[in-house]
């Protein structure tokens, strides 16, 4: 069974660029509620995993019938997992030297991978995500619908996501799309962003 991930820090925290109400509603009742659907269609499959990764890249052990509610709820349960993570109130935190170097080589530069990766969040039609990752040693900046990410889209290891669904930010920005990523730059965990990045190496 998977569990919600607890936030790590309070739901008032990111304001002033996310305000709590939003908080506690994305966290508490979105994702909780993905959470619950998988583990309800898991169980219904009879698949027992607790590895959300390898559930992912093997979707296809999971019985047909099933499949979609596995891969729908799944996929939102590591992305928000993920987009939790890869926030902090002390944003902007300090990226490791070898990301860096890394964002320069394949991308151009921190300028360059802002303005592709919000470019591509706020291009994505609908419900989606913005995705950096690596993928076959290189860098990657792409944007992908509904519950879509690298490793479901077969594009490397996940190492930085922004939520677009409307429930991200509706209700303080609106249709503001473009406000709110622009303010969601400010809040990037870049030490974690690091991390995972000399992991994925």
């Amino acid at each position: 069974m998977f569990q919600l991930p607890d936030l790590p820090y309070d739901h008032n925290a990111l304001e002033p660029y996310l305000d709590a109400r939003t908080m506690e509603l994305h966290h508490g009742k979105h994702h909780a509620g993905y959470v619950n659907n998988l583990n309800k269609a898991l169980e219904q499959a009879g698949v027992e995993s607790t590895d959300l990764t390898t559930l992912l890249a093997n979707l296809n052990d999971v019985p047909e019938a099933f499949r979609g509610a596995v891969r729908n709820n799944g996929g939102q349960h590591f992305n928000h997992s993920l987009f939790w993570q890869t926030m902090s109130p002390n944003g902007n935190s300090e990226i490791s030297a070898e990301l860096k170097q890394a964002i320069e080589h394949d991308l151009g530069g921190m300028d360059e991978l802002k303005k592709l990766l919000l470019n591509a969040a706020a291009t994505t039609f609908g419900s989606g995500w913005g995705w950096l990752s690596l993928n076959a040693g290189k860098l990657e900046v792409y944007g992908a619908p509904n519950q879509g990410n690298p490793i479901l889209d077969g594009r490397g290891a996940p190492l930085l996501t922004v939520d677009v669904w409307e429930h991200a930010y509706y209700l303080m920005y609106q249709n503001r799309r473009p406000d709110f990523l622009e303010n969601w730059w400010n809040l990037i965990n870049w030490k974690e962003v690091s991390a995972l990045y000399t992991k994925a190496k």
